[in-house]
């Protein structure tokens, strides 16, 4: 009777130490979201770190920009971005059915959307738990070939958060590169509204 016991517990025991082994882990969007969510709340202070000649100069260089991670839910999370007093961009990062998505909307001050907004890209490899990258899609495309942006039809944007270190954004293109960092070891005070439509 003991032998007929342990011919039915050894192929489960078998059976089990498999289901262990070839547990798969979150795909690294899951993961990238999760990391991401766990900012929501949060301000960071960052700055521009590329040194391409296009933003020499410009505001970009001297920025005190600032982003805070907020209105997040299962499936968006929104990230406005302050550059000095500049409250018209936020990046929002959403999932999709096949990875994630990143769209740029852009406001003007009474809250209106501006002529370019709503562009960006999906994911179309696995990327990382750190790095997801979003080359432009074909809505972007019309819009930025529409708006006399013919440069931006090859954008590739990608964001990266290392917990505890750095949130980086980065849009890359030939010949162009810009990329924002901001330290994520020191959230910093939110500052207040500046434009009405923006309500924290």
């Amino acid at each position: 009777m003991m032998k007929t016991h342990n011919l039915f517990v050894l192929p489960l025991l078998a059976i089990a130490g498999c289901s262990q082994q070839t547990a798969v882990e979150p795909a690294p969007q899951a993961q990238f979201f999760t990391k991401l969510a766990e900012l929501c709340g949060s301000a960071f202070q960052g700055k521009l770190v590329s040194e391409d000649p296009v933003d020499a100069g410009t505001t970009w260089a001297t920025a005190k920009m600032v982003i805070h991670v907020r209105d997040c839910s299962e499936d968006e999370i929104r990230i406005p971005l302050h550059v000095d007093e500049n409250r018209s961009r936020t990046w929002v990062i959403s999932r999709t059915d096949t990875g994630l998505r990143l769209k740029h909307d852009h406001r003007h001050e009474d809250g209106a959307e501006d002529a370019v907004s709503q562009y960006g890209g999906d994911t179309v490899a696995p990327g990382s738990a750190g790095r997801q990258e979003f080359p432009v899609d074909d809505y972007s495309k019309d819009l930025f070939l529409r708006e006399g942006l013919d440069v931006s039809v090859d954008n590739v944007w990608a964001v990266e958060v290392m917990p505890g270190k750095k949130f980086a954004y980065e849009l890359t293109r030939p010949n162009r590169m810009f990329r924002a960092e901001f330290d994520l070891s020191q959230p910093v005070d939110l500052p207040p509204p500046a434009w009405g439509w923006e309500d924290d």
